[in-house]
């Protein structure tokens, strides 16, 4: 299973998604981030992330931010969007009808059918990392025991 987690731009919340699952990956399986947009391409995650991230023994030091491509619809079997917005995104970039299959809202995973938004903390504190840290864990969770 190939899984590629993604918000907007690649620095806060599908880093830390990113990390967690990296962290409880069964074997065979990997994981990715990525933005729909590049605003940020190239960059370390947002600092307030890494700082989440360790808090929760997990290190996403060395991700680094990349845009979405179109390649990354055939390579990675499932495309997890924080929210509608990057929902809607991926599934306008889908360079095939049949490939918008892929893409499915994260929460779902742990609230079927719920259409749940991991917030964007980038505006806020670190409070709202901490959140986002605990929505996206417990949707790995539900996640893992589906498909492990």
């Amino acid at each position: 299973m190939k899984v590629l987690m993604v918000c907007l731009g690649n620095i806060c919340r599908s880093p830390l998604a990113h990390g967690i699952l990296e962290s409880k990956l069964p074997e065979g399986w990997s994981v990715d981030s990525a933005g729909t947009s590049g605003w940020h391409e190239g960059e370390r995650p947002d600092t307030r992330s890494i700082l989440e991230a360790k808090k929760n023994n997990i290190n996403i030091d060395r991700q680094r931010s990349r845009p979405v491509r179109e390649q990354d619809f055939y390579d990675f079997d499932i495309l997890f969007a924080m929210d509608s917005s990057n929902y809607t995104n991926l599934c306008n970039m889908a360079p095939e009808e049949g490939l918008k299959r892929k893409v499915r809202l994260i929460m779902n995973e742990l609230e079927p059918g719920q259409n749940i938004q991991v917030p964007d903390p980038y505006t806020g504190g670190q409070s709202g990392f901490a959140h986002v840290f605990e929505m996206l864990d417990g949707a790995i969770n539900a996640f893992l025991e589906k498909h492990s």
